[in-house]
């Protein structure tokens, strides 16, 4: 299943490109938002959004880097590393396209009103601020980059957060890991997975890193969540 991009209208001003992949049904059904690595809408985020699409949910995949250098950027441009930063300065500017992207969701006849976040990398703090106060139902993060700065946020987060590492990820080092299981031992919403052997960026299939027994494990996390958004959207 394939998908195409469509023009976000941005609350505050401007557009920003979205791929968009939706399955052919009449049910009302959930979606999930992809919030990218540093990379963009590259061809591994394409790949994992019609996976996701052709397993029965709507996605969206939005160009959270169109206020700076727009599009996608291959893993040796240097410019992707320099567009994320400063970081959480740019997560926070990215927070309202987020809530851009929800917003277009509704437009969508099918959408049943409940979305996820699935963060990855650059994206992976959506998972907790998109629960948190962005509008969406759940969060699910592989491999999350800068999360120490976010782990707070999770207080008073309702909805589900799944959160996927490896443990040679060397953008989740030990004290990052613990605070994350700390959190779960607390929070009965809150789960985390620890994946021996893997390495950060084992999503991406243009990656060195990719794993194939991770990729699945996340996805089929993925799945069951949207799963339960679908059931209590109808």
């Amino acid at each position: 299943m394939q998908g195409t991009f469509s023009r976000i209208y941005a609350k505050q001003g401007g557009a920003f490109d979205c791929y968009l992949a939706a399955p052919e049904t009449e049910k009302p059904v959930a979606a999930v938002v992809l919030a990218s690595a540093i990379h963009g809408v590259d061809t591994d985020m394409i790949a994992i959004a019609d996976e996701l699409a052709a397993c029965g949910f709507i996605v969206a995949v939005p160009d959270l880097f169109w206020r700076s250098i727009a599009g996608p950027l291959s893993r040796n441009d240097p410019r992707a590393a320099q567009r994320a930063q400063p970081r959480v300065e740019q997560i926070k500017g990215g927070e309202d396209d987020m809530i851009d992207t929800l917003r277009h969701l509704g437009t969508i006849p099918h959408f049943n009103g409940r979305a996820a976040v699935m963060g990855f990398c650059y994206g992976g703090p959506y998972a907790i601020l998109g629960p948190k106060r962005l509008g969406y139902a759940a969060g699910i993060c592989c491999h999350g980059s800068q999360m120490l700065d976010y782990v707070r946020e999770l207080a008073g987060v309702r909805g589900q957060v799944c959160f996927i590492w490896g443990d040679e990820d060397n953008r989740a080092p030990a004290e990052v890991l613990q605070a994350y299981r700390d959190a779960a031992a607390r929070m009965e919403n809150v789960e985390v997975h620890i994946l021996p052997g893997i390495r950060h960026g084992f999503m991406m299939r243009g990656s060195p890193s990719f794993d194939r027994a991770a990729y699945d494990f996340s996805m089929k996390r993925a799945r069951g969540i949207l799963e339960g958004l679908t059931s209590a959207g109808r």
